[in-house]
């Protein structure tokens, strides 16, 4: 029997589910976080709930029949799930384009009231990539599968719990040169991941249906301009080296051997392309949907743990 007001996530685990199951749970709706492995991820996402209003669905395969048993306990269901780089059982399509059609089918096979998923920003000119175009047949599946859908598209989402600036502290507080692809010239929108999640709570709340949005922070910033707030945050010094294509393809070709890429040569071709908003599409700002904070503001509150001394960097001795 389906639940007024039940709230399905898939990929409860990451950074964005984590913060919005606190969000939802917050304001009292009852959330399902689908999980592949409760025991593994399972006392993560318990941390982030009210009490009583949230319950955890194992799932390790996405069949239809066991999609169908979990999407009839929901009316609003959000697609969270993504990856930066493929392996041998998750690859683009089957993530971004196949998971997605499936679910859009199985929201308008139930007659839910929402489906909301997670695209990104800046893939529309991307045709090199292939991550790209995988989240870009993922956006047409869902809009023919399901009227009642919302695509949300957002440029770097990041936190404390992210895989984009944490990794880049690490890998800055050790290297003494960092590369700089397309001579670090390429723009993005950052949105912190607690505005994001604001978003789609307004979404949900408002039952805004059948939009695609563009998510953005309040800066524009470049690959170069990120890195540098990142040194500053961290307090180090590097030298930033412009790196030629042909050396930053034999880089990609190195890092994408590692168990978690650092980059990958399908990424490089993506670092092409602004991470800003393409005109096409109505944004968070058109909704009366603000982004506030501020990068260099909110790195800073977790990029101690980085800093010679780490978190007793920050204390202070009283004389």
């Amino acid at each position: 029997m389906k639940n007024q007001d039940s709230i399905l996530i898939f990929g409860a685990s990451g950074q964005i589910g984590k913060s919005l199951i606190r969000k939802l749970t917050k304001n009292n709706y009852r959330v399902i976080a689908v999980t592949r492995s409760i025991h593994r991820k399972g006392y993560q996402i318990k941390t982030q709930s009210n009490f009583g209003y949230l319950e955890l669905e194992e799932v390790d395969k996405f069949t239809e029949k066991n999609l169908i048993k979990i999407m009839k306990k929901c009316n609003i269901c959000i697609n969270l799930i993504g990856i930066l780089y493929e392996k041998k059982k998750n690859h683009f399509n089957l993530i971004h384009s196949d998971l997605p059609s499936l679910l859009s089918k199985l929201a308008s096979r139930l007659s839910l009231d929402q489906f909301i998923h997670i695209s990104a920003l800046g893939i529309e000119k991307a045709y090199d990539s292939n991550y790209a175009t995988s989240k870009l047949n993922g956006e047409k599946n869902v809009i023919q599968n399901f009227k009642k859908y919302v695509i949300l598209k957002p440029s770097i989402v990041y936190s404390v719990d992210d895989n984009f600036t944490t990794n880049f502290m690490r890998l800055l507080s050790i290297i003494p040169i960092m590369p700089l692809y397309y001579s670090g010239k390429t723009r993005f929108t950052p949105i912190h991941v607690s505005d994001f999640t604001n978003i789609i709570f307004e979404i949900v709340k408002k039952r805004i249906t059948g939009e695609t949005i563009e998510c953005i922070g309040p800066e524009v910033l470049t690959f170069k301009e990120i890195i540098i707030k990142i040194l500053k945050s961290i307090k180090k010094k590097r030298i930033l080296f412009p790196l030629p294509l042909p050396l930053a393809k034999l880089n990609a070709r190195i890092f994408q051997l590692m168990p978690k890429p650092l980059l990958t040569l399908d990424q490089l071709r993506l670092l092409k392309y602004d991470n800003v908003i393409s005109g096409t599409y109505q944004t968070n700002l058109d909704f009366g949907m603000q982004a506030i904070k501020k990068f260099e503001e909110e790195i800073n509150q977790y990029s101690f743990n980085w800093t010679s001394g780490g978190q007793f960097s920050k204390t202070k001795l009283i004389k």
